[in-house]
């Protein structure tokens, strides 16, 4: 999956212009995602740092984490975006988070 230019530059000129809006950040770490994983996870870590309640970035993140071979983060990342999701009412994003944590952990015996 190539990044496309234009809507990668879109983004970057919006992200300019408003640095602190929360879905252009994700929007970012989302084109950099396949060939660029390591920038998307600068992308994802500001999300985390400066915009927690925003529920969407942990599931990506931990994924992401667990593809660069930090599962000890992903987890971390799991386990903070059940909390953020739970308290926010997020159910469907909480029950996500929960399955990738099991699976993370050797929990998951829904394959076998």
């Amino acid at each position: 999956m190539d990044i496309t230019p234009t809507r990668l530059a879109q983004l970057l000129r919006f992200y300019a212009d408003d640095p602190n809006d929360p879905f252009t950040i994700y929007a970012i770490a989302t084109e950099y995602r396949a060939a660029e994983p390591h920038r998307a996870m600068t992308y994802y870590q500001t999300l985390l740092d400066e915009h927690p309640d925003y529920v969407g970035t942990y599931y990506h993140a931990g994924k992401l984490l667990e593809q660069l071979q930090k599962p000890e983060d992903a987890e971390k990342v799991y386990r903070r975006g059940l909390q953020v999701s739970r308290q926010a009412g997020q159910l469907h994003a909480a029950s996500e988070l929960q399955q990738a944590l099991n699976q993370l952990l050797g929990l998951d015996y829904e394959d076998e």
